[in-house]
């Protein structure tokens, strides 16, 4: 008997849009229904992956190259899969993740002007052909986003992440736009959620659009 594949669910959208809350609540209500759960974070992940995070959102390093940036970006999701995301999925789990490769394909792919063509064979090294089963963006628009992604950073003390909160409004509206093709190149992976309803409202429309893609489970 073939061991059944599990579920994999990413959270994408612009900065700002809520997708991380969403992602934990999602996490929280298929454990409650007996789901097993691995949550992840990119940059991030694991320990190794962490470290990377820190290279790549620190706004001292703001002469970090695109090439550069992009592989960064890489080598973190590579030591993710390995580590975490491909056992859970073997085992029969369910991943929840607040971004994955769509996320560098919007931001480094559309966003920094590298082009899809180098993110597809990245990922193909990377990710050893898993792909999310399916990618809900959070989707708010563009002025929302940056509002609410410079008022959190204000918030936080000592706040080291902020590299990619400072880029111009124009490479912004290249990101949007980047998840706007995906989601017309992959209509059946993607699934849009509108972003700028109440936490409990845009968490129905989350749970509505996963619904159909749960595993029947005892």
């Amino acid at each position: 008997m073939i061991e059944r594949r599990g579920l994999f669910l990413n959270f994408e959208g612009m900065d700002g849009c809520g997708k991380t809350t969403q992602a934990r609540m999602a996490a929280e209500r298929l454990r409650k229904e007996g789901y097993e759960v691995l949550e992840s974070v990119e940059p991030g992940g694991t320990p190794i992956g962490q470290q990377v995070r820190r290279i790549l959102l620190d706004p001292a390093n703001e002469a970090l190259a695109p090439r550069a940036e992009l592989l960064l970006y890489f080598a973190c999701r590579a030591q993710n899969v390995e580590q975490w995301v491909k056992p859970a999925l073997d085992r029969g789990a369910i991943v929840v993740t607040d971004r994955f490769t769509d996320s560098t394909m919007a931001y480094q792919g559309y966003g920094r002007g590298l082009g899809r063509e180098i993110v597809l064979t990245l990922d193909r090294i990377a990710c050893q052909g898993i792909a999310p089963d399916l990618t809900v963006i959070v989707d708010i628009d563009l002025e929302t986003s940056l509002a609410r992604a410079r008022a959190r950073n204000r918030t936080v003390a000592d706040n080291h992440e902020t590299r990619m909160d400072e880029q111009a409004a124009e490479f912004y509206r290249r990101v949007r736009a980047g998840y706007q093709e995906m989601v017309r190149l992959e209509p059946h992976r993607f699934a849009v959620v509108d972003g700028r309803g109440d936490i409990d409202t845009v968490a129905r429309g989350v749970w509505e659009a996963i619904q159909g893609k749960l595993p029947r489970h005892d």
